[in-house]
């Protein structure tokens, strides 16, 4: 986030009115759309055109005093236990280990702080429920507690190299506290903003890609759908190991609600989901093809729209952002694949793995992806289209469907 302009203390200046490009005068919004407004939901956000946001802040360790904490696996001896979603118990962890410093990122309801916890460093995620006047019949309060109990229990349950790691918990309403690895390499969106609206190399593009595709391989392995991959949600360590994270908005394929759940943010969303039809977890896939086209573009989504306008014009034309000129044809093909308008005809992860580990085979042999021109004939569609075909899945997956067929 970029530091404010310095203001003068006689004679603030007013902020500039920021024209919003016009809706078709004969758009009709759906009831999704007017519901979404009237909340402010975080499906809107737009991110912020470049820099980090860092503050200073006083420690929140009054907030922590009283919590009960919550990790892991019941054990013999502990405190008083806490239910997350799911009813699965877990028990204390020693809030006196744990250490709690500068505040680097916050949002709506939520702030982020650099901690320590038995010598390791930490994040410390605290949420805070709105005060009763700012949310007269206590929906955001509830959301809010359901996405920390929801976020709780999906990362306790979740260990993979490509998946943030869930250090502890602590709750006591109407403050909640999620306590993780600490990712000393940012996200994708400030390694984006860095770029200034020039793509990512290849070479990272595809290292990148590969390294979410395996997180949401695994995530979808466990039965879990993310709901919201977008840039500012994939995170590095210092080793620059890609870590998917934020699952407050998740959901068990199962089980997810579409019209009482929270989903993810509009211009990364599934048209099924924007349309609130039923839907599964070929939702990441096509968000994760709008993340590849951001590597190859450098810039947001529909950058010329709001969220709402963005969303209107996947639902109703069916738009999808314009592919650079110098994108490889086999990236491009792919990227068609993922963000197809039917959820049947986007690939699995375990297929997308594959094709990518064979991009990264590739160029590091010839530096370049030209070769596999030869695979497009007359038609990269129709090339790639057969190539992934013939890729089986890794693993029997039967909670879902069949593994889609590409005609």
């Amino acid at each position: 986030m970029a530091k404010p302009a310095s203001r003068s203390e006689n004679a603030p200046p007013k902020p500039r009115q920021r024209s919003s490009s016009p809706m078709p005068p004969a758009t009709v919004l759906s009831d999704a759309f007017k519901e979404a407004v009237s909340v402010g939901r975080k499906r809107f956000s737009t991110p912020p055109r470049s820099g980090k946001e860092t503050h200073r802040d006083s420690s929140p360790m009054r907030y922590l005093s009283s919590m009960k904490a919550v990790i892991g696996k019941p054990k013999a001896r502990g405190g008083r236990a806490a239910a997350a979603e799911g009813g699965e118990e877990r028990t204390t962890i020693d809030l006196h280990k744990l250490y709690i410093g500068l505040r680097f990122a916050s949002g709506a309801h939520s702030r982020l702080y650099h901690g320590m916890y038995e010598d390791q460093p930490v994040a410390v995620k605290i949420v805070r429920q709105p005060e009763d006047d700012d949310d007269d019949d206590g929906a955001m309060a509830a959301r809010l507690e359901k996405q920390f109990a929801r976020e709780v229990n999906f990362l306790s349950r979740l260990s993979h190299r490509n998946v943030i790691k869930l250090v502890g918990a602590c709750q006591t309403p109407p403050i909640f506290c999620i306590i993780t690895e600490y990712l000393s390499g940012g996200s994708l969106r400030s390694l984006l903003h860095k770029l200034e609206h020039k793509s990512l190399p290849l070479k990272e593009t595809i290292a990148i890609g590969l390294q979410i595709a395996r997180g949401l391989e695994y995530i979808h392995s466990q039965g879990i759908i993310h709901r919201d991959i977008k840039p500012e949600n994939i995170l590095f360590d210092k080793d620059s190991c890609v870590k998917i994270a934020d699952l407050g908005t998740a959901c068990e394929e199962a089980h997810c609600d579409i019209l009482a759940d929270d989903p993810g943010t509009y211009r990364w969303m599934a048209p099924e989901m924007l349309k609130q039809k039923a839907y599964g977890r070929k939702v990441d896939v096509y968000s994760f093809g709008l993340i590849l086209w951001e590597m190859v573009a450098g810039t947001i989504p529909y950058e010329d729209m709001s969220p709402i306008q963005a969303a209107f014009a996947v639902v109703n034309k069916n738009s999808r952002p314009k592919i650079p000129a110098g994108c490889p044809a086999a990236v491009q093909s792919l990227i068609e694949h993922c963000w197809a308008l039917h959820p049947e005809k986007r690939p699995e992860f375990c297929q997308i793995v594959k094709v990518i580990e064979q991009f990264e085979s590739v160029f590091a042999r010839e530096g370049t992806l030209d070769q596999l021109q030869n695979l497009n004939c007359l038609d990269h569609k129709k090339g790639l289209h057969n190539w992934i075909h013939k890729l089986k899945p890794l693993h029997a997956d039967v909670s879902g469907p069949p593994v889609p067929k590409f005609l």
